[in-house]
């Protein structure tokens, strides 16, 4: 399990393709995407499914395809690996001049902009259970209140600590709260951590490790229309408050690290907790070695007065185009990666988290203390607004961050360019 498998890259959005793509449409008119798509058809899927995949998940899903195969003999799965850095870009040029695969992963920040350029085919009614997903993940795939995916896979952040400091310290159980986490890392630096909590100091991503403290806070960021950002509430700024006075304090470091200084340094009582993903469980245990597995767990986020506090869901969505030439093949392609026992040996396969709940009921999934705290963090996580130009938003939310936990600005100034930023860019909805 390494680090390529689990780290999907904020990909910032090129303004002039949004432009060209969210305008003006593929075919420049101005009618909304479809509402509705047409039923999948009965019986085995045929003919060639042309699928686009990313990173180690494009690597591993044609022989994983293969089961899908068997049961579909007049089917032919053809799996296209394409990079993280440049699927974005291809994704918007093949979506331009129509000519998609049938199927591909998107990233859950990008659908909401594919989905306003008419790019993907809504859900078919009835191909999967919406319910039987965790809602974070679901969610992230509606754009205007109609889906244009199905979630494949999830990740979602917690709360690693040194269970030694922190029982040095006289904790014998995580914090629940804010006051108990400031509390928490602050006794963790006075048992021997040189910093009692890691958090990102802006730039990009920032924004997946402020948010929660954000929406446990009670802010949106948007209006419940989707037409309009309000990242100027009085929610969001109390928030970004309390998350400066880390790096104010002393608990927190202003400067960013470079790839596997986290998890050394967590290994080495450098910092006392950090909030991340799964991915970080197996690069914690490479750099810890064998014994250090009982020097440290992991926790639900702490909340603003209780945990598990609102945390981040990301990961990945499979979407059919409207250009597809298999749509039928590809939706039943999707609907079998959606089946619980399929997520479970795509877990097995990849390691990627799944999203249909039912697959943690049982195996590792289900046995493993450590993995079992993401599946109670994932009832609780949100994800951003699909809307189109959320990434662009995103990279301004970093950058005001940084500002802010640098003291180049205040905390109100921060707060305050997010939002006329953010208006000016608007989210595509209106």
């Amino acid at each position: 399990m390494t680090r390529a498998r689990y780290v999907r890259p904020v990909t910032a959005m090129l303004t002039c393709a949004a432009l060209v793509l969210v305008g003006c449409g593929r075919d420049e008119e101005d009618d909304a995407p479809a509402a509705e798509s047409e039923e999948v058809g009965s019986g085995p899927a045929t003919g060639t499914i042309d699928v686009w995949a990313m990173g180690t998940e494009g690597e591993l899903l044609g022989d994983f395809a293969k089961a899908f195969e068997q049961a579909n003999p007049d089917a032919d799965v053809n799996v296209t690996a394409v990079p993280w850095d440049s699927a974005h870009d291809k994704i918007i040029n093949a979506i331009t001049a129509g000519s998609t695969p049938d199927v591909s992963l998107i990233g859950t920040t990008w659908m909401g902009e594919f989905a306003e350029s008419e790019g993907l085919e809504p859900t078919p009614e009835g191909l999967v259970d919406e319910q039987s997903f965790f809602p974070g993940a679901w969610d992230s795939t509606v754009v205007d209140d109609v889906s244009y995916g199905v979630p494949w896979y999830v990740e979602t952040r917690v709360l690693y600590y040194r269970t030694d400091f922190a029982e040095q310290a006289g904790w014998s159980e995580p914090p629940r709260t804010w006051d108990e986490l400031h509390q928490f890392a602050t006794d963790l630096q006075g048992a021997g951590a040189e910093q009692g909590l890691y958090l990102q100091p802006g730039q990009t991503g920032s924004w997946q490790t402020f948010m929660p403290f954000a929406w446990q806070n009670g802010a949106a960021l948007t209006n419940e229309e989707g037409t309009e950002y309000t990242l100027d509430s009085p929610e969001m700024a109390e928030a970004l408050e309390y998350y400066k006075t880390y790096f104010t304090e002393g608990i927190s470091q202003d400067a960013l690290l470079v790839e596997g200084e986290l998890e050394q340094g967590f290994a080495d009582g450098k910092f006392g907790s950090f909030i991340s993903g799964p991915w970080h469980v197996a690069l914690v245990d490479e750099a810890g070695g064998p014994e250090f597995a009982d020097k440290y767990d992991v926790t639900p986020l702490p909340g603003k007065d209780e945990a598990p506090g609102t945390s981040f869901i990301g990961g990945g969505n499979l979407g059919v185009f409207t250009d597809a030439d298999n749509r039928d093949g590809a939706w039943k392609f999707v609907q079998w990666l959606s089946q619980p026992e399929t997520q479970t040996d795509w877990y097995t396969t990849m390691g990627d988290l799944p999203a249909v709940r039912a697959s943690w009921d049982s195996g590792e999934l289900a046995s493993d203390p450590r993995l079992s705290v993401f599946g109670e963090q994932l009832d609780n996580a949100n994800s951003p607004p699909a809307v189109p130009t959320w990434e662009q938003v995103a990279a301004v939310i970093d950058a005001d961050v940084e500002k802010a936990v640098k003291d180049a600005v205040s905390v109100e100034d921060a707060v305050a360019d997010m939002q006329s930023q953010a208006s000016s860019i608007g989210t595509g909805l209106e």
